[in-house]
């Protein structure tokens, strides 16, 4: 049994991260995921990757483009980089990844297993199947080209995947985990984040049981005949050859040859399941019905590259920034901080803190999360560096004072939170939004604001 628990619907982006902020992508992430560990446990950093919000939200916050498809790969590339060699240590070990590194996700599965004791062939059975459903059973039109199987030392795992529709630019991120991981949201598909693209073929839906069973029938027919019954329908004369049945079957891809290539290039998740080769004997669709669980909570990301206002819930954004720069931050800031960065760094950390322990209501803006270290084309300001690398400093004292018992910091991030979260509640502190930006734009070099075309 495995459990779809959402999707995301977000532009197709190229380009790449530089060193500069993959290293503290790698840093920062993994000191989130290791404070939810020791504060609420392995089960918890599956349920909340297995959300589509709360993942665009962990992007945002660690400075990511706040809404293109290159978060998920980003993000996962840098969980994977700072986890694994804390494998042991943490009990969380991350598979797979884009194009030729997805395929390998059976056979590091096997080795985790050997570590840990896990049954390795009913992993990888999980893994195939949740390729399997995203790739072929539901036919979206988006191909997969990244895979992350994230797994316990317990056995509970996670997964994270994309496809990309290049015709359309669009990228669609699918979620899942397996049958004891809670959804985040308390319902049994996590999520799915993308753009609805209008009607699609979902083979797995209990609704279609008929169709499942009518595809299976075609299978044993003789392929002429059924060409020739849908000629009738059609009326007019349709080839074998046009489905693939023999001789050379005609381009199923856009004409664009920049966009074939694109798809070449991603590779396939697994080669027995690709969608230029499905036919239905080989797809085995009847029995998926039983063994997968939907829920929804979705996400769907603009086009455009800018942050606007409508993007925020400007009450959230101002009681942060609240907590952050009235006479009630003070406490935080002698207990937190190195001198002269205080109220600035408060804000990145108000906004962490609600990462790591934020309810899943609190993740409905993603761009938000932006707001704590910029993004890395300019959106909404530059990075600031001496800003995040100060987030990362508190954040990892906090969780090595922990360690030795001394808790304070870390209930004081835990506070951190909770305190915008009552401004929020009691008190109507909408932030200007023009002048937050501008504020920052005008800061950016004094905090060691940077770019990608820096």
């Amino acid at each position: 049994m495995i459990k779809s628990t959402g999707r995301a619907d977000l532009p197709l982006h190229v380009g790449t991260v530089p060193r500069w902020l993959a290293d503290r992508m790698m840093t920062l992430g993994t000191l989130i995921v290791e404070s939810l560990v020791q504060q609420y446990g392995r089960r918890e950093v599956l349920m909340r990757l297995s959300d589509p919000l709360w993942f665009q939200s962990l992007g945002a916050v660690m400075g990511m483009d706040w809404h293109s498809s290159g978060i998920t790969t980003s993000v996962m590339y840098a969980l994977k980089r700072g986890l694994n060699p804390r494998a042991d240590e943490l009990g969380i070990y991350i598979c797979g990844g884009r194009g030729k590194y997805s395929r390998m996700t059976p056979e590091e599965l096997l080795s985790v297993s050997e570590k840990t004791g896990l049954d390795g062939e009913e992993l990888v059975r999980s893994s195939r199947l949740c390729a399997k459903v995203d790739n072929t059973a539901v036919q979206d039109g988006f191909q997969l080209y990244q895979h992350n199987f994230i797994i316990t030392k317990e056995g509970d795992w996670a997964v994270v995947q994309q496809g990309m529709n290049v015709a359309g630019r669009k990228a669609r991120r699918y979620h899942w985990c397996s049958p004891l991981v809670q959804s985040f949201v308390d319902e049994p598909h996590s999520a799915v984040v993308g753009e609805n693209f209008g009607k699609i073929l979902n083979l797995t839906a209990h609704e279609a049981d008929s169709a499942r069973s009518g595809i299976l029938e075609l299978t044993r027919e003789n392929p002429e005949r059924i060409m020739k019954d849908i000629a009738s329908v059609a009326g007019s004369e349709i080839s074998p050859t046009t489905f693939g049945y023999g001789g050379s079957s005609k381009n199923v891809l856009p004409e664009n040859a920049m966009a074939q290539n694109t798809v070449a290039e991603q590779g396939l998740l697994f080669p027995e399941y690709a969608a230029s080769e499905v036919l239905p004997q080989k797809v085995s669709l009847a029995p998926l019905n039983s063994e997968i669980i939907y829920s929804g909570r979705n996400l769907t990301m603009p086009e455009y590259h800018d942050v606007r206002a409508k993007d925020v819930d400007l009450k959230r954004l101002g009681a942060v920034m609240a907590a952050a720069y009235t006479s009630q931050a003070e406490d935080f800031e002698s207990l937190l901080l190195t001198p002269g960065l205080g109220p600035r760094t408060l804000q990145s950390l108000a906004l962490v803190s609600e990462v790591i322990h934020g309810t899943p209501s609190r993740f409905t803006d993603p761009a938000r999360f932006s707001f704590a270290h910029g993004g890395k084309d300019g959106h909404p300001f530059p990075v600031p560096l001496k800003i995040y690398d100060e987030s990362i400093r508190v954040l990892h004292d906090s969780i090595e004072k922990s360690k030795m018992g001394y808790t304070e910091k870390s209930e004081c991030l835990e506070r951190l939170h909770r305190t915008a979260v009552h401004i929020e509640q009691n008190c109507a502190p909408l932030a200007d939004f023009d002048a937050s930006i501008a504020y920052e734009r005008s800061h950016s070099k004094e905090w060691g604001g940077r770019t990608v075309a820096d």
